[in-house]
C-alpha cells in the first residue's frame, strides 16, 4: 500500500515555510543555501545558512537561489526543497509525496515550469502549482469561492501580488518586483549615500525591523549603525532615526500604493463594491512594517486589514487546496 504526503509549500525569495494537509508550519526558514564552491557541496540550508552570510571564508558562499520570486539557481533550489521537504516529515519508499507549491502571479510559462521541474527534483511525485495571492486569500479566511469580490495585497521579500479574487478566480491582478528585499536595499543605499557607511542586508533588516516604519508611530527612536567606512576602509558607525528610515522607504511604499490604486481602477464596479465593504487584506511578511496598514487606509481610504500572522497566508493558503483536492 502507497502512503500519500501531502505538504504545502510557500516557496518566498527570503524565507520558505513548508505545511502539512491541516495547515499546521512546520518549516519556516530563510530561502538561503550555504556552498562549497571548491566541492559544490551543499553545507546548510535555511537559518544555518543565512547566519553564514557575510561571515564566510571565500570557498563558503551563500546563495539566495530565489529572486524576485522566481527561481535564479535551478539546482540550488532543488537542493534546498529536497531539505526543507525531507525535514518536513518522516517518508518511506512507499511514500507518495503530493506538493501544492505558490508562484507569484506574474511568472511565465517557462518559470512557472522551473518551479514544479525544482519540486520534483526534490522528490515529489505529484505537483501543483498555486498562484501566491490565490492561495494568500484563502489562508486570511477570505470567501474567495464565493460570488463576491476580495483583494488581497501578498507583500513578500522579492514581490508584491495584489489580485481580486471572486469564485474561485484571479478578476484583476497586479505583481511587482517591490517587497521586503527593496526596503532593505533602500536602507543600504541610503546608508552608503547620506553616511558613507556600507551596510550589509542583515543590518539593513535589522534597522527595518527595529525602527523601520511606512507612518509616524509613538515611541519612535535611533539607532546606532555599523558598517565599514566608504573612505578609510576601516569599520566606523553612524546614528539614523525612524524618522530618517522612514523617508528611505517612502519610494517603496509609494509603489505598492500605486500598485494597488491601478488594480482597483481595472475592477469591475460590484467587486469594487464588495471590497469597499470587506476591506483590503494584507498578507507577506514584509506587509508587518509598522504604519503600512495606516499608511494604505490613508491613501486609498478603504479599511485595511492584517490577519495575525500575515506571513502563514500562502502557505496556509496551500495546504487548503490540498484539503480541497481530497
Amino acid at each position: 500500500m502507497i502512503f500519500s504526503r501531502d505538504i504545502g509549500i510557500d516557496l518566498g525569495t527570503s524565507t520558505t515555510l513548508v505545511a502539512d494537509r491541516k495547515g499546521n508550519v512546520i518549516i519556516n526558514e530563510p530561502s538561503v543555501v550555504a556552498v562549497d564552491v571548491k566541492s559544490k557541496r551543499v553545507l546548510a540550508t535555511g537559518g544555518e545558512a543565512k547566519k553564514m552570510i557575510g561571515r564566510t571564508p571565500g570557498s563558503i558562499v551563500p546563495v539566495m537561489p530565489i529572486r524576485a520570486g522566481v527561481i535564479a539557481d535551478f539546482d540550488m533550489t532543488a537542493d534546498m526543497l529536497h531539505d526543507f521537504m525531507y525535514r518536513s516529515s518522516k517518508r518511506s519508499m512507499f511514500t507518495k509525496t503530493r506538493v501544492v507549491i505558490s508562484v507569484p502571479s506574474g511568472v511565465t510559462e517557462v518559470e512557472r515550469r522551473a518551479v514544479e521541474d525544482a519540486a520534483r527534483a526534490a522528490g515529489a511525485q505529484e505537483v501543483e502549482l498555486m498562484e501566491a495571492p490565490m492561495a494568500a486569500a484563502l489562508g486570511a479566511g477570505l470567501p474567495v469561492f464565493e460570488a463576491t469580490g476580495s483583494m488581497i495585497v501578498d507583500i513578500g521579500g522579492g514581490t508584491c501580488d495584489i489580485a481580486v479574487v471572486s469564485l474561485g478566480g484571479i478578476a484583476a491582478c497586479r505583481s511587482i518586483k517591490v517587497g521586503g528585499d527593496a526596503f532593505d536595499e533602500a536602507i543600504v543605499n541610503y546608508m552608503k549615500r547620506k553616511h558613507g557607511l556600507l551596510i550589509g542586508e542583515r543590518t539593513a533588516e535589522d534597522i527595518k525591523l527595529k525602527i523601520g516604519s511606512a507612518a509616524a508611530y509613538d515611541g519612535e527612536a535611533a539607532m546606532e549603525v555599523r558598517g565599514r567606512n566608504l573612505e578609510d576602509g576601516l569599520p566606523g558607525s553612524a546614528e539614523v532615526t525612524s524618522a530618517d528610515i522612514r523617508y528611505v522607504l517612502n519610494d517603496p511604499v509609494d509603489a505598492i500604493i500605486i500598485a494597488v490604486k491601478e488594480t482597483l481602477e481595472v475592477t469591475l464596479p460590484e467587486l469594487a463594491a464588495d471590497i469597499m465593504d470587506r476591506g483590503i487584506y494584507l498578507a507577506g511578511g514584509a506587509a508587518k512594517l509598522r504604519g503600512l496598514k495606516q499608511r494604505l487606509e490613508e491613501e486609498i481610504r478603504i479599511p485595511v486589514i492584517l490577519p495575525d500572522d500575515p506571513s502563514e497566508c500562502v502557505v496556509k493558503g496551500t495546504a487548503a487546496k490540498l484539503r480541497r483536492a481530497k
